[in-house]
Formats: structure tokens, C-alpha cells, sequence
């Protein structure tokens, strides 16, 4: 009995420091870790955030794996990169394919060295109502936007967890955190992806695996084209983010090794929202905050092919 009270006070001043501490870092964040001479394994870098990540990564001394299924836009990527003075290769993969995946990060593993950084950044979305939505869609949302993660993860972790350095990023969203109507197959890959970011960080935290850190990026809509169509009601609390912003608060992040950055920040008083009111309260804000119309106008990027 005196040991389990030993304890509990233990905990009690354990989580009143960490309290202090993440106060104090709210203001005075740590330093951004150095990451020139870095691998980073990107996907989905041939258009949108995946594209600004790249450039932005490899201005900072890393060697970018650019990957994405259309290979004449991850090219272009590479390419300018490289027109600038710094490092990339390009790799076409399906993001799909769990079989791809293996054979690209063998073929990264081969001619550039071990991944130290990933970032499963590659998504897609249909944009529909979920009777509207084709199986074979909803199937593929899961695979590129889930189930992807586990792959890419499967295959570079092992020399990550070997040398206890390495970061894995999850590009999830904010419908990852709140059902979204006329989202119902990307909400529900992208709260896998938030799961999944969650259970790992928890495993490695388990193993004491201290240099091995994890970001998963919860953002609003993004004005990269992917969600062209979509309206917020109150742009003022809930803008449409800046691609460019976006990125930079994501690149901070990941070099900050932050556990979970929500864009814009409004949205962890959402989460609190959501998880204490009432459920008819939360359809009522929902109703208010336009959360059910804001699909009505989706578009989407158009359709590119190689």
C-alpha cells in the first residue's frame, strides 16, 4: 500500500512538470533539429502540399524521395529541385499497392540509403455522399490513405527503431478528428490515420525508443485544389488555409519533433467542444457552423494522368 502511494504522488508531480513544461515550450519551443544529410521518403509529391513539402525540405540540406503515381508530375519536382542546387530522386509508385510500396523502398534502400524521415503525405478523396460513393472508391480512399501508412511505415521502421533516430509524419486531417458530411469514406480513412499515428507513437514510447519521434498534422481544408468547391461559413475562425502557411507550420513542426499540430489551432477548443457537449448540442453547432453544406460545391483537382 505505501508503494502504490508512493507512486500515485509520483505521477501526480510527473504530470504537473509535464504540464509546466508544455506551457513553458508554448512560448519558448525548443530549437529546430538539423536535417541536412537526411533521407526523406515523401509521397504524393507531385502536386499540392506534397510538392511545397519537398522543396522546402530539401532547401533545408535533405535528400527528398519524391513519390507519386503520376511520374511526369514527379519528375517535374525532381527536376526543379535539382535546378535549384539541391537533393531529390523520383520514384513512380502506387500508393495503393502494398506490393509497390515494397518494391520502391527496396529500390530507396538500394541506390540512396535508409530512409530516416517519412512522410505519408499521398491522399485522395471522392467527395460524395456515402450512398453515392462507389465501392471500389471507398475501397481505394482506405488503401492510399490508410492503409499506405502502414506499409510505407513497415518498411522503413525496422532501421529507424535499429539506430533509435528517425521521425515518421502522418498528413491526416481535420477530418480525421470530426465526421465531416459528404466525406464519410475520407473522414473515416483519415481517423484511421490519426489512430494510427496514435498507437505507434504509444508503441515507441513503450519501447523507449526515444529518438524515434512522430507528427501526425490535423489540417482544415487547404487551398491546394484538392478540395476545390468547398465554402466555410465563418472564413474568419475557419479559413480556407494557405498552402504555403500550411507547410511552413507543418515543416516547424516536424522540426520541432511535435507530437500532433492541429491548423488552425481553433480546432482544439473543436475537440474540446465535441467531447463534452451533448450530442444534440454537437449536431446543433454543426448545423450553425455549416459543417453539413460545407461539401455542397465540391469539385476536386482535376483528374491529371501521366
Amino acid at each position: 500500500m505505501t508503494y502504490l502511494i508512493v507512486e500515485i504522488f509520483t505521477v501526480i508531480a510527473l504530470v504537473l512538470w509535464q504540464y509546466l513544461k508544455s506551457f513553458v515550450q508554448f512560448f519558448f519551443p525548443p530549437p529546430r533539429k538539423d536535417i541536412n544529410g537526411e533521407i526523406i521518403f515523401l509521397t504524393g509529391a507531385g502536386s499540392g502540399l506534397g510538392r511545397m513539402l519537398a522543396f522546402k525540405f530539401a532547401k533545408l540540406g535533405a535528400t527528398v524521395i519524391c513519390v507519386d503515381i503520376n511520374q511526369t508530375a514527379n519528375e517535374a519536382t525532381v527536376e526543379e529541385i535539382k535546378s535549384l542546387g539541391f537533393q531529390a530522386r523520383g520514384y513512380k509508385c502506387d500508393c495503393s499497392s502494398r506490393d509497390d510500396i515494397y518494391r520502391v523502398a527496396e529500390l530507396v534502400k538500394n541506390e540512396v540509403g535508409e530512409v530516416t524521415i517519412l512522410i505519408n503525405n499521398a491522399g485522395i478523396v471522392s467527395g460524395k455522399k456515402f450512398m453515392e460513393t462507389e465501392d471500389w472508391k471507398i475501397q481505394k480512399t482506405f488503401e492510399v490513405n490508410t492503409m499506405a501508412h502502414f506499409w510505407t511505415t513497415k518498411a522503413f521502421l525496422p532501421s529507424m527503431l535499429e539506430r533509435n533516430h528517425g521521425h515518421v509524419v502522418t498528413i491526416a486531417s481535420s477530418a480525421g478528428l470530426f465526421g465531416v458530411c459528404g466525406l464519410c469514406d475520407y473522414s473515416a480513412s483519415k481517423f484511421g490515420a490519426v489512430g494510427f499515428d496514435e498507437s505507434l507513437m504509444m508503441e515507441l514510447n513503450a519501447m523507449k525508443k526515444t529518438g524515434v519521434h512522430t507528427t501526425v498534422v490535423c489540417p482544415f481544408f487547404i487551398n491546394t485544389g484538392m478540395f476545390d468547391g468547398v465554402k466555410t461559413r465563418f472564413p474568419l475562425l475557419l479559413p480556407i488555409l494557405d498552402p504555403d502557411w500550411a507547410t511552413d507550420k507543418m515543416v516547424n513542426a516536424i522540426l520541432r519533433n511535435q507530437t500532433i499540430l492541429y491548423l488552425p489551432r481553433i480546432l482544439t477548443l473543436f475537440l474540446w467542444i465535441k467531447s463534452t457537449v451533448p450530442i444534440s448540442t454537437y449536431h446543433t453547432l454543426a448545423e450553425f457552423f455549416g459543417t453539413n453544406a460545407c461539401m455542397d460545391g465540391f469539385k476536386g483537382r482535376p483528374k491529371k494522368t501521366d
